[in-house]
């Protein structure tokens, strides 16, 4: 990919995956080293409990959600955060109708 392709990203240029379950997303930019992607949400909608070995930053742009991140839940409301470090088990279940914006370190090849 050329470096430049992904700088200016424009979100109505881009097209939602349904994920099924009440889950889109949107793959917004990446590189080797950092990925951005936003996820939206049905209320109800369960991004299931699983690991990787990439970090992960999840700001709520929207809605509320129950987080679980190894053995802690809180509920989270938009203009929150979490972190999820590497190889820690963590998901979320939506609460209200919600929007994450997704950041990864590096990038999850398993996405594109």
């Amino acid at each position: 990919m050329n470096i430049f392709e992904k700088t200016l990203v424009a979100d109505s240029e881009l097209a939602w995956e349904d994920l099924g379950g009440g889950l889109r997303r949107k793959i917004m930019s990446y590189d080797n080293d950092l990925m951005l992607v936003k996820v939206a949400f049905e209320k109800g909608g369960v991004g299931a409990i699983h690991s990787h070995p990439h970090k992960q930053m999840s700001y709520i742009a929207k809605g509320k959600f129950e987080v679980t991140i190894g053995e802690n839940k809180k509920l989270l409301s938009e203009g929150d955060i979490y972190f999820a470090p590497s190889g820690v088990s963590h998901g979320v279940i939506c609460l209200e109708e919600g929007l994450l914006v997704d950041v990864f370190n590096p990038m999850r090849e398993d996405l594109i």
